[in-house]
């Protein structure tokens, strides 16, 4: 009784974390056009992604040393107190603090509950909880926008922000009667060796995508300054070898990058494309998304019930995505039937459905007693970041091309393709390498 607690607990804490991120991309509009701060738009999005880099470099160490507890309930309670600030906010600078605080902390909780995963799972066991996870994410994007409506529209959109900290509340209740007996307690005695050091990097690191962020809207400088940054500051936070997919856990990080980049990067053009491009309506350009995200969750569940092994996971799932987002793709040509993006994004979202989890479990098998929590924060931050630069870099060229939604497609699926070849170097087997045996070898 006490592991479905937890379970529970877990899974209501993740779609919290999910629901807040969908939730606040849907009612800025209105936030920013009632407290007046237009201006500030992008700043209340990039500041809170900056926070969660360096929230999820600091709170994967420290769950690593002093056990996964300490920054999940700091976590809770910032998130908590960050959408009460948000919620309450008089201005948009007060707004964008709480997003900010949000931010840092529901990266520590995100990062903590994989090492909570790791210490009281046995191995067997990961697949469906990291199933369960990734369908905790998925559900809000299909549910969320009504809910968020109804909100917005009736009791207003400081109650988008201020209704999740009791929800986190009651969770957080559920969790701890979870945890209790679970052997979750407690890491290393030792210090954590260039943790400072690793911050600074992930402030760096964050600085680098929002530069990318505004960049990609034409601001060609701001976008080469933003590459330049992250090609001295990302490899610092990832594995060594992350950037040539070294075999063992560096492909894993590589793999989710790739994999999330080029999703992310498609799934932003999709609606664009079926609304602007081919004049379908809102409510039909939905229905494509949400059947990607209803296949992500089947296939997730496909995954948690271990129906294929790991390296058929992300080969097949792999080649899944390159064929969807060409599939998709090609609705860019007014002679292609429109109807073809249904099954497209349909199929890519199978696809990242069976490597996304796949992944989490990898991370898990292939990290040592005590450094379960900062690969899990490289795999957070490797796949925000990646993400980041996909979508930048590909609404650079849609922007250079003049509207040129192949382009974009055509760079996804150049993505994909790369994860696929590098899909079976992310297996664990005798030649894979863990964290600390990369550390012996270049980068």
């Amino acid at each position: 009784m006490t592991r479905n607690a937890l379970t529970a607990g877990l899974v209501a804490m993740v779609s919290l974390v999910a629901f807040e991120y969908m939730a606040v991309a849907i009612a800025m509009p209105v936030v920013a056009k009632e407290l007046g701060g237009l201006e500030l738009y992008g700043l209340a999005f990039s500041g809170a992604m900056a926070a969660s880099v360096i929230g999820t470099v600091l709170g994967g160490r420290w769950a690593d040393v002093r056990g996964p507890q300490a920054p999940l309930w700091t976590g809770a309670a910032g998130f908590a107190a960050g959408l009460t600030v948000a919620g309450l906010a008089p201005t948009m600078e007060v707004l964008i603090a709480g997003r900010f605080l949000q931010g840092f902390s529901g990266a520590l909780v995100s990062v903590a509950l994989y090492v909570v995963v790791a210490r009281a799972y046995p191995e067997s066991r990961h697949p469906k909880i990291f199933s369960l996870f990734a369908t905790a994410w998925v559900v809000p994007s299909m549910v969320g926008p009504a809910i968020v409506g109804v909100v917005t529209d009736t009791l207003g959109w400081r109650w988008v922000f201020l209704l999740v900290p009791i929800l986190t509340v009651v969770a957080g209740l559920v969790l701890l009667r979870g945890l209790a007996g679970q052997p979750v307690s407690g890491g290393q005695s030792e210090p954590a060796p260039g943790l400072l050091g690793k911050v600074g990097w992930a402030a760096v690191t964050a600085v680098g995508a929002g530069l990318m962020q505004y960049g990609s809207s034409g601001r060609l400088p701001l976008l080469i300054a933003g590459m330049v940054v992250l090609a001295v500051a990302l490899p610092r936070l990832l594995p060594r070898g992350t950037l040539r997919a070294a075999r063992g856990l560096p492909a894993v990080v590589g793999l989710r990058g790739l994999s999330a980049g080029a999703f992310f990067a498609a799934e932003v053009m999709v609606s664009l494309m079926l609304v602007d491009h081919r004049h379908l309506p809102t409510w039909a350009s939905g229905l494509a998304l949400m059947g990607g995200s209803l296949t992500w969750s089947f296939a997730s569940w496909v995954q948690g019930r271990e129906f294929f092994g790991q390296k058929t996971n992300l080969r097949l799932g792999s080649a899944m995505m390159a064929l969807g987002i060409l599939v998709t793709g090609t609705v860019a040509f007014t002679s292609v039937p429109v109807a073809l993006a249904y099954p497209g994004w349909i199929i890519t979202g199978f696809g990242i459905g069976l490597v996304y989890p796949t992944l989490s479990v990898l991370t898990l098998e292939l990290s040592a007693p005590g450094e379960q929590g900062e690969n899990s924060s490289a795999l957070q931050v490797g796949e925000s970041v990646f993400s980041v630069v996909a979508v930048a870099v590909t609404a650079a060229l849609f922007t250079a091309s003049g509207s040129g939604y192949w382009v974009v497609f055509a760079a996804t699926l150049v993505m994909a393709l790369a994860g696929l070849a590098i899909a079976g170097r992310s297996i664990k087997d005798g030649s894979a390498t863990t964290a600390q045996e990369c550390l012996a070898r270049p980068a």
